[in-house]
Parts: C-alpha cells; structure tokens; sequence
C-alpha cells in the first residue's frame, strides 16, 4: 500500500486506518455511505489514486462494498461497536528479567524538557555559541579525507588515531601516562559506567558511591543487583575513613571535583582510597566529568597517575567541553583489563560511530581543541562570576555557595527556607519561567545522610548568557519571595483561629 500521496497530503495507509477506525466506531452506520473517490480525494488534498488504493483495502478486507457508478456503502455483515473502544490490553504478564524488573524499580532515566523556559539552570547543557563549528566543519572534512575508499565496522576499542590523540591530550591536560590500548572509546560517560558495571560487579556484592551523588552513576550500578553503601560527603569529598566498614568491590567517586557539592579530595584522603582499593581487591571508577574547568584552583592530578593504578578506571568525557550531543567519552582500564572491556563494548553495539571519533582526533592533533577548551573555560569562568555577583547581589548573607571553584555548576544553599519547601519552590520558579533543579534528588533516600536543612539547588550556567544568568536570579528571588509571603501568611491565619 502507499505511504505517501505525492503531493504531500496524507497516505493511503492513514486514510484507509481512519475510515475502518471510523466504520467499525459506528461513525457510519450500517449501510452508510462514505465519501466518493474524487470528493474524499478533493478534501484531503491527495490524489484520486491514494483514495482509490485505501478504498481497494477496505473492501478487500470486507469493510465496504462498491458498486458501479454509486458512492462505497458499509458492507452489511459488518459488525458496529456501541461505545469507544476500550484501550488493548496485552494478552499474558509482561515477563521482563530480574535486570528488566530493576529498571522498572529504578523508574525513568530522564528529566523532561520544558522548551518554555525563559531561563533553564539545567546542569549538562552548553551553549550552541561556544561550540567550534568551524574548526569542527575542517576536522569533519579531514576526517572524511584521510578515510579508506569503504565502508566498514572499527575496531570496537575505538579510532586508533583518536585513542593516540587522547593519550598525548590526557598527558598535557591532566599527567595521565597511558598507552593507546588501554584507552576504551564509549558513547559518553554513561556507556563506559554500564560496561564497567556489568564486567565489575555481581549481584551478590557492595559497592560503593558518594553521598549525595550522580544520579545515574547510582541506578547503573544499582541494576546489576548488586548493594549499594551509600558514604557521605563533605566539604573534601568522600569521607574514605568509612570505606573500612563497607566490604564493598566497586568505588565509584568523583574526586576532582565532587558532584553535585564541589569539593576536591586532598591527597591524605586520595591514598586512603587507592590504599583501600589494594587491600580489599576493589576497583575505583574515577569519573573526571569536568576536569578542564578549575578557576580559583589549580587542576589536580587524577587518582589514576598516583601510585599504582591497577585498581583505578579512568574516565573522561567530552560531553562538557564539545556537547553532549556528540556521545563521545572514553574509558583507561588497567592493561590487564582493555581486551575484556573491548570485548563488552562489541557486543554493545560493535563500536563508537567512527567519522565523529576521527573528527575528533584531527581536532586534537591540529591543537584546535585545546584552543576550544581555553576559551570555553574562560567564557565559562565569565558566567561563573555573573551567577555568583548576581546571587550574592540579590540573596546577601541569606545564601550559602558550594562548590563555585571548578566546574560547570554551583550549588546554592537558602539559609531562611526548609528543605520540604524544595518542591513547591520548583513549582513556583516555572510559574515564572525558570528551571530550578534540587540537591534532594541527588541524595539516597534511604540512608541517614549529614546534609543541611536548608533548600537546596543545583544551578547549572554554560548554557546561559550573562544576561539570562542575572534574569533567573531576579526571577528566582520573585519565587521565594511569594513562598516565604504565602508561608508569613499562612502562619499569621493560623495564629488568629487559636487568638
């Protein structure tokens, strides 16, 4: 059957799924008569051809009856339905796996959209200005270039060429001696958490994440089965003193910059990880998610270049710097390790797509990346100041700032709101427009945690001009504002009906 009329009206198929739709509903009734090919044709802006084809289906399928020079009429022996039709329900149980069932438990693995929003302080979104169209459009065409005459699958550990470019960049930008084998190339971070959690971990084992943390770090470990031990946070990241306690395999920590509270584990507690990792045959997943933006520190070296790293899994993104649309991360596995996790990411989905992981290389090796990277930090560090003038010019004292040193985000505690007014303050700040994103959601619920009692936020800024920054910080103040008078009110009323 065609799909599609050529004049762009609506296909045969569509028209023929309507008028059963319509027919066997009772729209018309028994012996009713439908439209003629050519008026029907006229009112749907589509050829007579197209209606004569979902016609011909019907009447194969004994909806209609056609007669000579006479309009289609319902075919007697078809049997009207009295009432809409109830929704299908699926014959049998859905039968999923004990994986299957995890992630129902787990929920959705997205926040939703809001296109609306005047300003959205979504944490992981860049600007569409910062991103190097041009030096992108030449590493795309030299790419294309220098590839073979064919088309063909690659090598599941990624581009050679790209996991040579990484391994001088990982040296310069971060002191990460590796070799190109062992560089694994993932779709974004997010693969190379899934690859690393289904060859490190069983059902029956711990393992163990900051608190609070990456969301989606905790449920893609969370759905092998295995336990999570949740360990808290504070201002120098992971409190490793309670990794003795937990009889976990797998550490996953964020030690250049905790995510979302923003400190940097000092070098006492560094040792203390990797010393607990050796001791207990465990593996730390180190996720350097932004490690190119530090403005009031200087950058810190990655566990994986501190003594011996045959515990530590490296892994890096180019989601913060280029776009996360791109889907490129990488992973450094031990070399004991790159053959087991090469072999993983085949049987995921055979390889990263190849011209992007080459545009890539030829962006590092012209040195155009780390061009890219300087000025993103530096137009970064310029919405940095702006958020911080701005909350500080509008909040004073009433606000405390975490995490404001390296980055892509801050997290704003309130000191005069509960941390139960969290959602309502969410609610309120989209009346107005703005995307607003709580500390709450980070934490694990179901373990005592030491976190303030204030509200808190997550307020991400790449993606926002200096002067959409300044206009969500009025905006957001407006939503407190008018909780804090309802909340006065509601207070003052109750006080009355006891007077």
């Amino acid at each position: 059957m065609a799909e599609n009329d050529r004049n762009g009206g609506m296909g045969a198929r569509k028209i023929y799924e309507t008028l059963r739709d319509q027919i066997v509903g009772g729209v018309y009734g028994a012996d009713g008569l439908l439209p003629s090919s050519r008026v029907l044709a006229t009112e749907l802006n589509v050829s007579r051809t197209t209606v004569t084809v979902a016609y011909e289906q019907l009447i194969a399928e004994g909806f209609i009856d056609v007669r000579q020079g006479a309009r289609p009429r319902v075919a007697p022996a078809v049997v009207h339905q009295d009432h809409i039709a109830e929704p299908r329900q699926a014959y049998g149980a859905t039968r999923l796996s004990s994986y299957g069932e995890r992630l129902k438990m787990i929920g959705k693995g997205h926040q939703e959209r809001h296109p609306s929003l005047i300003v959205d302080f979504k944490y992981g979104d860049l600007a569409l200005s910062d991103f190097p169209i041009l030096a992108w459009k030449r590493a795309v065409v030299a790419a294309m270039a220098n590839s073979p005459g064919h088309l063909s699958y690659s090598d599941p550990k990624g581009s050679r060429r790209l996991r040579t470019a990484l391994q001088g960049y990982l040296w310069r930008a971060r002191t990460l001696r590796c070799e190109p084998e062992q560089i694994i190339i993932v779709n974004g971070s997010q693969q190379g958490l899934d690859i690393c959690a289904r060859l490190l971990l069983n059902e029956d084992e711990n393992f163990v994440i900051e608190n609070p943390c990456y969301t989606s770090a905790r449920h893609v470990f969370r759905a092998t089965g295995a336990t999570l031990v949740p360990v808290n946070v504070d201002k120098d990241g992971m409190e490793t003193h309670e990794l003795a306690a937990t009889e976990a395999r797998l550490a996953y920590v964020t030690p250049s910059h905790q995510y979302p509270l923003g400190g940097v584990m000092p070098i006492g507690r560094r040792h203390q990880l990797l010393s607990w990792a050796r001791q207990c045959d465990a593996y730390i997943i180190e996720d350097d998610y932004d490690g190119e933006y530090r403005y009031d520190i200087n950058p810190v070296p990655p566990l994986y270049g501190l003594e011996s790293y045959e515990n530590v899994i490296y892994l890096g993104t180019i989601s913060k710097t280029l776009s996360p649309a791109l889907r490129l991360g990488y992973l450094v596995v031990p070399s004991q390790l790159h053959d087991v996790f090469a072999m993983a990411k085949y049987l995921a989905d055979r390889h990263t797509p190849t011209m992007e992981q080459e545009a890539l290389a030829a962006l590092i090796e012209s040195g155009a990346y780390e061009r890219h990277v300087r000025r993103a930090r530096r137009r970064n560090g310029e919405r940095r100041e702006a958020l911080l003038a701005a909350l500080r010019h509008r909040f004073g004292d009433r606000i405390i700032i975490e995490g404001a040193d390296a980055g892509l985000h801050v997290v704003v505690w309130f000191r005069d709101l509960h941390k139960s007014m969290e959602g309502e303050l969410v609610e309120e700040a989209r009346t107005r427009s703005v995307g607003i994103y709580t500390v709450t959601s980070l934490y694990e619920q179901s373990h005592p945690t030491v976190r303030p009692d204030q509200a808190g936020l997550v307020l991400g800024y790449a993606a926002l001009s200096i002067s959409r920054i300044e206009r969500g910080v009025q905006l957001l103040g407006q939503a407190i504002d008018e909780i804090q008078a309802r909340d006065s009110s509601g207070s003052r009323q109750s006080a009355s009906s006891f007077g």
